[in-house]
């Protein structure tokens, strides 16, 4: 994208990122919320198997504690693991939400008109330019197809967050 392209489209990047990391957020904490509840029921089943193991003999008790604990500790890093990818995909699907949602804005004729520009410049000459069906436009020529529909946009926006996203669920 050359710079002319990427500063008109900055508007639109950055309220879409600011949106993208208020509702990120929000997921996120209750991720996270819920993560920490199932890390603290993982955690007392293990103290629970662990007093077992110490009763049924010390031996054995050390034992089979050691099994639980590495099983609990492994259960719960799979609850936190699916509750950031159930939180990213909750975020992919808001940003894809929000992006749709500026067909209904009164500047989305001027979003059009200015994505029309772009991605003709950027096709190049004979470039053919469309409204894509789900928002947004796309422009093709000979050698180029240039896709600023609105879901390529969305998941630009989502990739533009990159290790950004990671860092709402990090202490």
């Amino acid at each position: 994208m050359t710079r002319p392209q990427a500063a008109a489209l900055a508007p639109v990047r950055s309220a879409m990122l600011d949106a993208a990391g208020r509702e990120a957020r929000r997921v996120v904490a209750a991720a996270r919320a819920e993560a920490d509840a199932v890390t603290r029921d993982a955690r007392l089943a293990a103290a629970r198997a662990v007093q077992a193991g110490v009763s049924a003999g010390q031996a054995r008790g050390v034992v089979l504690a050691a099994a639980e604990r590495s099983q609990g500790r492994a259960r719960a890093q799979a609850i936190v693991l699916g509750a950031r990818e159930a939180a990213l995909d909750r975020l992919r699907e808001q940003i894809r939400t929000a992006v749709a949602g500026l067909r209904d804005e009164p500047g989305y004729p001027q979003l059009v008109a200015r994505l029309s520009g772009l991605a003709a410049a950027e096709a190049g000459p004979g470039a053919a330019v469309g409204t894509h069906p789900e928002g947004g436009v796309v422009a093709r020529s000979r050698r180029v197809v240039v896709d600023y529909s609105l879901p390529r946009l969305a998941e630009l926006a989502t990739q533009a967050l990159g290790g950004r996203v990671r860092e709402l669920w990090t202490p």
